[in-house]
């Protein structure tokens, strides 16, 4: 599947008629040049869950991914939307 797909289907899960009209998902590009993904997880059962990773291998190669338990929060260079996406995919499987 499909990464957008797959956060498609996740944000759809978790759309109950209240969650996705205080919480949901933002996908953003930054200055570096990188992507930014946020996905709130309050009300959600990854609420609590806690992460934290920095990869940098160089300018164009990076990333950085933390959940304090109420966001997911990534970071990336131009090439890792996919990637930040998966690794949320990953976070909500482990």
């Amino acid at each position: 599947m499909d990464m957008v797909e797959w956060l498609t289907n996740w944000y759809k899960s978790q759309c109950n008629d209240d969650w996705e009209h205080t919480y949901g998902i933002q996908i953003d590009t930054i200055d570096n040049p990188g992507w930014s993904l946020r996905v709130d997880l309050l009300e959600t059962p990854y609420e609590g869950k806690k992460i934290s990773m920095k990869v940098l291998n160089s300018d164009d190669d990076w990333y950085d991914v933390t959940s304090d338990g109420e966001a997911f929060t990534a970071f990336g260079d131009a090439s890792k939307l996919q990637f930040l996406i998966n690794l949320f995919k990953e976070f909500t499987e482990n």
